[in-house]
């Protein structure tokens, strides 16, 4: 299994009894498998996000990609795994504005000094969202929804093995969600990538094959049809 995230918890100190945001999660994907999680604001879905992403860690529980617990990694290594094997897509695209939009899909690869490397596969990614005509463009002469497929093409430069998107389709028209929430949805599939979108738009979230409500800590899972 690729990712397996087992009971996880997470709390925030207060003056008074600690905050509890999860409260024993579960949530299991394959390559290829998608999963949209919804909730109210509050609920714990971007904590939920960060804490997949290794970006926070748990209170208690545990995450592990392939078998391997992230959490037991040095810091170093622990942001190297993080650069290489997942990839972001946040509600706002996060470019930057003095960079090209061929520049910005390489940035996860000037880590390692593997730009050069990546080029033909940031060229050949950007032909794929549509976007081979925009390579020298910024991200100002840019629509929002070309925005978003930028950063969907970033997120893949490294072929992660997770993609975790954070209301990918939330700052954009109607026409524009539905392309960008397909074209995730279609990329991770052929990347052969697992992809976890938390969403508050009910339209995104019927086109996942597997369906979550977060509520009171814990996920309520519902297939698609």
């Amino acid at each position: 299994m690729l990712l397996q995230a087992r009971q996880l918890t997470k709390s925030f100190p207060t003056r008074g009894v600690p905050l509890e945001i999860l409260r024993g999660a579960d949530l299991t994907l394959d390559r290829g498998e998608a999963a949209a999680i919804m909730g109210p604001s509050g609920s714990g879905k971007s904590t939920l996000l960060h804490l997949l992403g290794t970006l926070d860690r748990p209170s208690a529980g545990s995450v592990r990609y392939e078998g391997i617990d992230p959490f037991t990694l040095a810091e170093a290594d622990l942001a190297d795994f993080r650069n290489r094997q997942i990839g972001f897509v946040f509600q706002d695209h996060h470019l930057l504005p003095q960079c090209t939009v061929l520049e910005n899909t390489l940035v996860p690869t000037l880590v390692r000094g593997e730009a050069a490397q990546r080029l033909d596969r940031a060229r050949a990614l950007l032909q794929r969202v549509g976007l081979s005509e925009r390579l020298d463009h910024r991200p100002a002469e840019l629509s929002g929804g070309e925005r978003q497929r930028v950063a969907v093409a970033r997120a893949l430069i490294n072929q992660p093995l997770v993609i975790l998107a954070d209301e990918p389709t939330g700052n954009l028209d109607a026409v524009s969600a539905a392309e960008v929430g397909g074209l995730l949805l279609e990329m991770c599939q052929a990347e052969g990538a697992a992809l976890v979108v938390v969403t508050h738009s009910a339209e995104l979230a019927a086109r996942f094959p597997q369906r979550h409500a977060l509520r009171d800590g814990r996920l309520e899972s519902e297939r698609g049809s």
